[in-house]
């Protein structure tokens, strides 16, 4: 068994890599920076590495042509990152490039992936969201929309598999704070206390192996995703304002 896992190189991704190695699968592992991907590569008994920049559609194209007629039974869409502020202050840029990466990489993945997995017969599709998929996220606006947009077209995917019969599976993982460098990156604190990226990867890759739609580690983020559809938007928009505020960091200026 052979697993493409995007973001490798550090967080959930570098654990879910580290999870499936222990369970006997081949790995493909892709990040931006090579020298870390090698390293990595070494430590998980020599498995095969494609450095790219997911920002970069040709890049996403050619860890897809890389990994062409390898077999890959499991595609891990876990590369992600986010960008904290108000919507008219934050980087476009930067912020378009998060969109490239969250969801237009994830995107083209899962959409070539899932047409060899189907013609095979077989393939897992593990997309990594965020219980912010379910929600509105003032101050980490686009972040949000951006697991909104994973979620809901891993949901969809999963109800067009189940209709047709098909032995293909998908699974979204959704975390509340995960110990990682997401916090760093984004420019926030954490405001709850975070599970550690191993027992996330460990729970998202038993619920994929399962076939499972949903892994969302945790009983109060599952409380927390399933009890958010009973707040009016509105007022959801407003607590979440004031979740993501008090994340701000002291003197750091918004990007």
């Amino acid at each position: 068994m052979k697993a493409l896992v995007t973001g490798a190189t550090s967080g959930i991704g570098k654990c879910i890599a580290k999870s499936l190695y222990r369970r006997g699968w081949e790995l493909i592992l892709t990040g931006r920076d090579e020298s870390v991907l090698r390293s990595l590569s070494d430590e998980l008994g020599g498995c095969e590495t494609v450095s790219a920049d997911l920002a970069d559609r040709k890049e996403v194209m050619k860890v897809y042509e890389f990994c062409r007629g390898k077999n890959v039974d499991m595609l891990v869409n876990n590369a992600g990152y986010g960008i904290f502020g108000e919507f008219d202050k934050t980087d476009l840029d930067d912020e378009i490039n998060m969109i490239n990466v969250n969801i237009t990489a994830l995107h083209i993945l899962t959409k070539l992936f899932l047409r060899d997995f189907k013609q095979r017969g077989r393939g897992r599709i593990l997309n990594v969201a965020s219980v912010a998929g379910f929600m509105t996220g003032p101050l980490l606006s686009s972040y949000y929309a951006s697991k909104n947009y994973v979620l809901r077209l891993s949901i969809a995917i999963y109800e067009e598999l189940r209709r047709a019969k098909s032995p293909v599976t998908i699974t979204v993982l959704c975390p509340g704070p995960v110990n990682t460098n997401f916090n760093n990156r984004a420019g926030v604190t954490f405001s709850a206390k975070p599970v550690s990226p191993e027992f996330a990867a460990e729970y998202a890759v038993k619920k994929a192996l399962a076939g499972k739609l949903f892994a969302i580690p945790g009983l109060g983020i599952k409380a927390c995703a399933i009890g958010q559809r009973f707040i009016p938007h509105k007022l959801l928009a407003a607590v979440t304002y004031n979740v993501q505020h008090a994340k701000k960091r002291t003197g750091r200026k918004e990007k």
